[in-house]
């Protein structure tokens, strides 16, 4: 057994074109039915402000299979600690044998789910794309368009926190990898003029109403990943002419379908999966006009695929 600590891996793999083909395989191989890929396992522990998930699938075919525990611990900024770590385990799929651990605290649950943003992009946004609203100033509103850049020649955002100084630190940073960036008072006028709308949140409620769509713009929400967080108005899901998530038992579960799972509703629009999109080659998008919306909730099936190939050039 091998184990790998985050630096080695940072060293040989970040958000790149050929990791962005790795995933798009494994949300391909999701779409043919070739996955056997089992429920999130979560636990929150209330009395310490932090929580566990448990994520893993099996690309039929493939040799290895990962399992993911990614943890939180949302007291740990007071701490001086970060709030999110994990490891990916590596187990040959004949024998069930460990054949890696990658102690990547987070790392390439970082570059998956940056990655599938951009997939979602490449599938559903106009390819003349350049302008992007941000919604969030974390990490992962960074990764997003570091990621998106692999698909769209985007060169404008314009970004809205709920706390300013972040999203002005955020619009500094982003400048000094050439872009231009403005700091909006509202999701409104964020969003107004955007070609791509990301939200990067860890919302309770809804930030994004169908009022803030321009005409054929195409919508990330990525933030929605439990059963208390929301991003989306229903507004928005009843306003997009193709609702895409990555798993809709996932979306019902902890995304945006929950609104309508928790009031035993079947939504009034088709849902689509990304996976049957990409392998498909479906074309939602029918017009300028056309709105897309892809709820991302992270799968196992894309632990499985970055992990794979991490190790690959980790062994290399």
């Amino acid at each position: 057994m091998k184990l790998y600590q985050r630096d080695e891996i940072e060293a040989v793999l970040g958000i790149d074109d050929e990791a962005l083909r790795q995933v798009e395989a494994g949300f391909a191989a999701l779409g043919r039915g070739e996955v056997v890929q089992p429920p999130i396992l979560s636990m929150a522990m209330e009395e310490f402000n932090s929580e566990v998930d448990v994520k893993t699938a099996h690309i039929k075919g493939w040799e290895r299979y990962a399992i993911k525990v990614s943890s939180g611990a949302f007291d740990n900024p007071k701490r001086g600690l970060p709030s999110l770590s994990g490891l990916m385990m590596l187990f040959s799929a004949e024998t069930g044998r460990v054949e890696a651990v990658l102690f990547d605290e987070g790392y390439l649950t970082m570059v998956r789910t940056a990655l599938a943003g951009a997939i979602a992009a490449k599938h559903l946004s106009r390819e003349d794309s350049r302008r992007v609203g941000v919604i969030g100033a974390g990490e992962q509103a960074r990764r997003q368009v570091e990621a998106l850049r692999l698909v769209r020649n985007v060169d404008t955002l314009d970004v809205w926190a709920r706390r300013r100084e972040a999203a002005e630190a955020y619009a500094e940073e982003m400048r000094s990898q050439g872009l231009t960036v403005t700091v909006r008072d509202s999701v409104h006028t964020a969003c107004q003029q955007a070609d791509i709308i990301v939200t990067a949140t860890p919302s309770r409620e809804p930030l994004l109403n169908a009022g803030d769509l321009p005409e054929g713009v195409h919508v990330t929400a990525m933030g929605s990943d439990s059963p208390d967080k929301r991003e989306l108005d229903e507004s928005v899901l009843a306003r997009a002419d193709a609702f895409v998530c990555d798993s809709r038992a996932q979306s019902e579960q902890n995304g945006e379908l929950k609104v309508f799972a928790n009031a035993g509703r079947e939504p009034p629009f088709q849902v689509y999966e990304l996976g049957r999109v990409i392998e498909r080659g479906d074309r939602l998008r029918n017009s300028e006009a056309t709105i897309t919306v892809c709820d991302l909730t992270g799968t196992g099936v894309q632990d499985t695929a970055i992990a794979n190939f991490a190790l690959s050039r980790l062994a290399g």
